[in-house]
């Protein structure tokens, strides 16, 4: 067996496409502002990559989160706030994904290296396939589209850190064994589902909802302060499981370099 890297799996929000992962950061903060609650960006963003009815209800369980629930509504919350929640937050994502689709940076043109390479690109999600089916039309009109995609709803619901999108996307594209494949996410659970389904994790910073700035405020931000708060999104990514960080998707070809070169020494992984 060639022991090179045979495929990528790519998230999309924050990763690919929507710079800062910020449509679904937008519906959060409304949904919660109906209940009286106002999280904080960090409240918002640690379950991003989740399935948003499992993101839903893990801000739920997060303590401040939850007392303000109580206090609000006089109960805990149950199962059925979540479903109604998530009621509430599917079609208001459903009316802005179009406008949040944008290729990030130059991941038209990397993607296309890759291909040229030889590499099979997929792609996972905590997105559902209604969610999903906007957002790769637009980015497939702007010159994004992985190979093949995948969302919790093809997995009966297991999405991350579950590793199954991953097995879905190893067996549509006969990518080979997992110490073949890499998947590039900027979430926590983006590294927790590799390291489940025993590939490479790479996490990307510049765009990342583990940042969580827009472009603009990344424009605007002093050199010193942002290379502060990159190196704390590293720091975030690695303990999260991750082999590799990198500041840009332009950075993937030479980590993909790097795993070749690790694997024709026999490394692994999951022993890593």
């Amino acid at each position: 067996m060639t022991k090179r890297v045979q495929g990528i799996i790519m998230d999309w929000a924050g990763t690919t496409v929507d710079y800062g992962c910020m449509a679904p950061v937008q519906v959060f903060l409304e949904i919660f502002h109906s209940k009286g609650i106002e999280p904080t960006m960090a409240e918002v963003r640690a379950p991003m990559g989740l399935l948003k009815w499992d993101h839903l209800k893990a801000m739920l369980e997060m303590p401040r989160i939850g007392r303000l629930f109580e206090e609000r509504l006089g109960r805990p919350y149950t199962d059925s706030d979540v479903d109604e929640m998530h009621e509430a937050f599917e079609p208001k994502l459903l009316g802005i994904l179009h406008r949040f689709s944008e290729p990030i940076g130059n991941v038209v043109d990397v993607v296309d290296q890759l291909r040229q390479e030889g590499l099979k690109i997929g792609a996972t999600t905590g997105y559902n396939d209604t969610m999903m089916k906007i957002v790769a039309q637009h980015a497939r009109e702007k010159g994004y589209a992985p190979d093949y995609w995948v969302t919790p709803d093809s997995v009966n619901g297991k999405g991350r850190p579950y590793p199954y999108m991953i097995y879905s996307n190893m067996i549509e594209l006969n990518m080979g064994m997992p110490s073949q494949v890499v998947k590039v996410g900027d979430t926590a659970s983006d590294m927790q589902e590799a390291r489940n389904a025993g590939v490479w994790a790479v996490g990307v910073v510049n765009g990342s909802s583990m940042l969580g700035l827009t472009q603009e405020e990344t424009a605007a931000m002093e050199p010193a302060v942002l290379r502060e708060l990159a190196e704390a999104a590293k720091q975030q990514f690695m303990n999260n499981g991750a082999h590799y960080v990198i500041d840009r998707i332009s950075d993937l070809p030479d980590i993909i370099a790097r795993v070749n070169r690790r694997l024709g020494e026999g490394a692994m992984p999951c022993g890593l």
